[in-house]
């Protein structure tokens, strides 16, 4: 595992596990090794204790707790977060569950290895041999990591894949997919296609798509990923980006069939489970549709893969079916889901929704009046976003079913559908949540036809040469609108005509406030990933979060090495 038995003797590891027999285990196989220090722990207070006050070459941590309110997982996003972790430790998670779903967690964390009990004390020992070489080979590339220097971390990727060095392949891949989160996709493109032209490996074809569909390219996305599948029908990550591809079109049905076949492959998924019953509520297979939802939530609430809008979703399905049993149900588990995270706003806001349902259920109209124009007033607010704005529009919709106006409800309805109508598909998902008011939907189509005129004249003018004036009618209405779609196309003529414009510097700084004030850039999240986990469908976790502290062990010649 290491080059030699003094580095053996010199190292330092620390076993955390509740059990005093597994530990022992764990322990015992260690020294086995030839550790020289092995230090065991109970309990995770203890063992934060330790990793505040010392570094570790090896963490073997237990998944699960008796009597801990964390899990194993829990405690490693807290020792990222607050940079416990030197980056050389090689943290391996150890656990007797060895369900779909807790791979998955276990890969969306990006952790240095995985070990699912009963273990050979070989197959540890090859587990953490080969995470930490891995890690020794990347050791540049991950230092520029986390200090931040971008560029230089997708220049050392690059260089890594084109010398032709050990793990080559993790760091393209790795460099591709920080060019996919900084948004420079033709550069992310290139590289996977550079790791296809020497390697066809199936994730360097998925990245294709993923760039494509990013660039805003649905369809060639679909013809890439169309091909992969061709050759690979069980490759379950393409069916999830076909199924988004496939909506991005607005292909709902089509998308709903891609995110079926992902769900039968990986039938405990809980990010699938979610995309699945989203798109089958909002395609009209409301019965489905609750049934992935409802499922969902009972394998995955305390995952950190759930979206709690399926919470929401399913409180509107109950009250829909007069189930008050069941809406109090949901609103209870999304109570516990803010208890768990008592700083997060978006949980607020599911809230206040679920507040404003359960008004309606008991018939406290007042209530729910008051909760929906309190709603309505933040229509333009930088924060309120496309999922409130669905809320919103269910709500009203509701409102309305049960005769109870709002004399301000169509202004209300306008404003969402010319703020939020960005695209055919956004456009036609927000028309879903109005189901059963045809009235609503068709106002929300006609708020797009409207976006689509603003910004059709904006660039006719344009290409007639008058940009400044079209960039000056879509500044007016992007302020009076504040659609993600207008700003850009406003920003995008002033880059593209900058020379031909009188007062381009004074235009380009109210656009850039626009575009920071209304975060235009920001690609709207897909069905079921709103958790924020840090991981795209498709994509890869950035192991990034480490700090050198006080080093010791073998940690502290690797530093200097």
């Amino acid at each position: 595992m290491f080059a030699s038995h003094n580095e053996l003797q010199d190292a330092r590891a620390l076993v955390i596990e509740s059990q005093p027999q597994s530990r022992a285990i764990l322990a015992g196989q260690l020294r086995e090794f030839g550790i020289g220090t092995v230090i065991q722990c109970g309990r995770l207070s203890d063992a934060r204790l330790k990793l505040e006050m010392g570094t570790y070459d090896i963490v073997l941590c237990e998944q699960y707790f008796d009597g801990e309110p964390q899990t194993g997982q829990e405690f490693l996003d807290d020792l990222r977060r607050d940079q416990l972790l030197p980056f050389l430790t090689v943290f391996v998670m150890v656990t007797s569950d060895a369900s779909y779903s807790m791979v998955v967690e276990a890969a969306e964390s990006a952790l240095d290895a995985f070990l699912v009990k009963p273990h050979t004390a070989a197959g540890l020992a090859e587990r953490i041999s080969y995470a930490r070489n891995r890690k020794l080979a990347l050791k540049d590339i991950f230092a520029a990591l986390d200090a931040e220097r971008l560029d230089e971390a997708y220049q050392l990727c690059q260089a890594h894949f084109t010398s032709r060095k050990p793990h080559g392949l993790y760091a393209a891949r790795l460099g591709a997919e920080l060019m996919l989160k900084k948004g420079r996709l033709a550069e992310a493109q290139a590289l996977y296609e550079s790791v296809m032209a020497a390697e066809p490996m199936p994730w360097a074809k998925l990245g294709v798509a993923r760039a494509q569909l990013d660039a805003g390219q649905p369809q060639y996305a679909a013809n890439t990923l169309a091909s992969l599948l061709q050759s690979d029908p069980a490759y379950v990550d393409a069916h999830d980006i076909m199924g988004r591809a496939q909506f991005e079109q607005a292909q709902f049905q089509n998308a709903l069939n891609s995110f079926r076949t992902a769900t039968r492959l990986t039938p405990s998924s809980v990010s699938r489970l979610l995309r699945h019953g989203m798109m089958a509520y909002h395609a009209g297979e409301r019965e489905e549709g609750v049934e992935q939802l409802d499922r969902a939530s009972r394998i995955g609430l305390d995952s950190k893969l759930f979206d709690a809008q399926a919470l929401v979703l399913l409180g509107f399905a109950r009250q829909d079916n007069n189930d008050a049993r069941g809406l109090s149900r949901c609103a209870e588990q999304l109570g516990h889901l803010q208890t768990r995270h008592p700083e997060s706003e978006r949980l607020q806001r599911l809230t206040d929704v679920m507040t404003a349902l359960t008004a309606l259920q008991t018939a406290e109209t007042a209530r729910a009046l008051e909760e929906v124009r309190r709603m309505a007033k933040m229509a333009l607010e930088p924060d309120f976003d496309f999922e409130s704005a669905g809320h919103l529009l269910a709500l009203m919709t509701r409102l309305a079913q049960r005769s109870i106006q709002l004399y301000e409800m169509d202004a209300a309805i306008d404003t969402l559908g010319l703020r939020f109508c960005t695209s055919r598909a956004l456009s036609e998902l927000l028309a879903c949540f109005t189901e059963g008011r045809a009235d609503f939907a068709k106002r929300i189509r006609a708020a797009h036809e409207e976006v689509l005129k603003t910004t059709g004249e904006a660039v006719s003018k344009s290409l007639n040469g008058d940009a400044g004036a079209a960039v000056r009618q879509l500044l007016e209405a992007g302020e009076r609108t504040c659609n993600a779609k207008i700003i850009e196309t406003a920003h995008q003529i002033l880059d593209r005509h900058a020379d031909a414009i009188e007062l381009a510097p004074t235009l380009r700084r109210t656009v850039q406030t626009l575009r920071d004030r209304y975060r235009t850039t920001q690609l709207h999240p897909g069905l079921g990933e709103q958790a924020h986990t840090g991981r795209a469908a498709g994509g890869m976790s950035l192991p990034t979060g480490y700090r050198p502290r006080r080093l010791n062990g073998l940690l502290a010649a690797a530093a200097t090495a």
